[in-house]
């Protein structure tokens, strides 16, 4: 499915007036200003804002499945935290199933139930439970670097 969006790109025409009360009360909880904001073209907000944006349409239609994308990447840490306590609220409240695709380790350790760590397109690492728990940063970098250093492809001499 789609993210919600309206005709005429605005959401007034895509929302019923109980969905905007909703969304209204959702993006000012976010304190991003973006309440202030809801007329504005989606160019002009910040990169924290349309990343709030973007995943409160994500899910308004209540997906399977939320695909997030390395969706803190281009922000700056104190936007990236806000933007990933927003994600967690939304993720617990709606019950939905996620997948983050992140380079921020630390992101990887402190949200969700299941970690895989990948190297060259192969799975290097699969941490749940008690191990997920347990690992710390230093230990997750020390066993990404040793098991990619085991997986490197050889080179064929041809």
């Amino acid at each position: 499915r789609r993210a919600l969006r309206g005709q005429r790109r605005t959401f007034a025409r895509g929302l019923t007036s109980a969905q905007m009360s909703d969304f209204e009360a959702r993006i000012a909880s976010f304190n991003l200003g973006l309440e202030k904001r809801l007329k504005a073209k989606a160019s002009l907000l910040s990169g924290g804002q349309r990343q709030a944006l973007s995943l409160l349409m994500a899910v308004l239609r209540r997906p399977q499945l939320l695909l997030l994308d390395e969706h803190t990447a281009a922000l700056d840490p104190r936007t990236a935290e806000i933007v990933m306590r927003v994600t967690e609220q939304v993720v617990r409240e709606h019950q939905l199933t996620t997948l983050m695709v992140t380079h921020n380790m630390q992101h990887a350790l402190d949200y969700g139930n299941r970690l895989i760590m990948m190297s060259d397109g192969k799975v290097v690492g699969n941490l749940t439970g008690d191990a997920k728990r347990r690992m710390t940063m230093e230990k997750l970098i020390a066993t990404f670097h040793e098991t990619a250093e085991h997986e490197a492809p050889q080179t064929a001499n041809i």
